[in-house]
């Protein structure tokens, strides 16, 4: 077995053990676009990864410092770091926005207490908006018009993880819901809401959710950029997600249940849902008009500036 072929097979390994929905909806990819697709989810998900799976902060930190010297220079001796940079030129990947994801993943080492939504609003696109501005051009789409819509795709679904997730954060002291959605409650408070905070609780995460849908219908909007199998691939990623939100308001927001998941069966009929009715719509062959700017305004007064030079779009 060659070495692509090794490292392949394990970014496969990792996709499936971690990636379930992304996963699932691979297989509606051609071959080149679904191992491209494969490497970069375990590059990501390695860098997030850095800011998790390590007790100590201070190494934590060690380990991100290392790894933007790395995307600076383009040397490592980590087999998955020199992948990801393969794989960055490969696609000609604008390495300020790997940077962008790596500053995101170092604020998490920090003190995780988001203020206001923007501040919110700033680590989607920094942790997951530059993973859909990466998916272009992994997926050979070159459009800078498709940009903003693909950013807005990966903050929709970050949105949908934060919410999901909000008890699995809370007990490791993170607090990603803003502070004006639950009065400052501290994460320790959000692992079981009392009934006094139960209800302020449920409104917050029902109002990220409802900001989520209108990230996930601009996002949809431009999946018409992306070649035809892409396409149907990322809508049916998009669709699977969209459903945690909506399971999750089935339950009345009361995340501190069980953790939401979306069966295969149901998988499935949104497989085939997306299959048998997106390609009769007609904009999922035609380009949008226009990105709606309003949803790009909290990203405005970040430190970076890369979003603004990286999009090169007219809203």
């Amino acid at each position: 077995m060659t070495q692509a072929n090794d490292s392949f097979v394990d970014a496969d390994r990792v996709l499936a053990a971690k990636g379930k929905s992304f996963y699932w909806a691979r297989q509606l990819l051609g071959p080149r676009h679904a191992s491209r697709a494969t490497r970069l989810y375990r590059f990501c998900r390695y860098v997030d990864d850095l800011a998790d799976e390590d007790q100590s902060a201070v190494r934590s930190k060690k380990n991100i410092a290392e790894l933007r010297e790395s995307i600076h220079s383009g040397l490592t001796a980590d087999a998955v770091v020199q992948d990801g940079i393969t794989l960055i030129n490969e696609c000609q990947i604008d390495k300020r926005v790997v940077l962008d994801l790596i500053a995101g993943v170092w604020s998490d080492t920090e003190l995780v207490r988001m203020a206001d939504d923007a501040h919110l609003m700033q680590y989607c696109y920094q942790v997951a908006g530059t993973v859909g501005l990466m998916m272009c051009k992994v997926l050979n789409t070159d459009h800078p018009e498709a940009e903003p819509f693909a950013i807005d795709l990966g903050m929709a679904m970050q949105l949908t993880n934060i919410c999901r997730d909000v008890q699995t954060d809370a007990l490791v002291d993170r607090r990603y819901i803003p502070s004006a959605l639950v009065n400052g409650l501290a994460p320790s408070e959000l692992i079981a809401p009392s009934e006094e905070h139960k209800q302020l609780v449920k409104q917050a995460v029902a109002t990220l959710l409802d900001v989520a849908d209108d990230y996930y219908q601009s996002g949809e909007k431009g999946l018409s950029y992306l070649p035809f199998r892409a396409r149907l691939a990322i809508l049916v990623a998009a669709r699977i997600y969209r459903e945690i939100g909506q399971k999750l308001r089935r339950q009345q927001c009361e995340y501190w249940h069980q953790r939401i998941v979306v069966s295969k069966a149901k998988k499935f009929m949104i497989t085939i849902e997306v299959l048998l009715t997106a390609p009769l719509t007609l904009k999922f062959w035609r380009y949008p008009s226009r990105h709606d700017a309003k949803l790009h305004e909290p990203l405005a007064p970040r430190d970076s500036k890369s979003l603004l030079s990286v999009q090169g779009h007219a809203n």
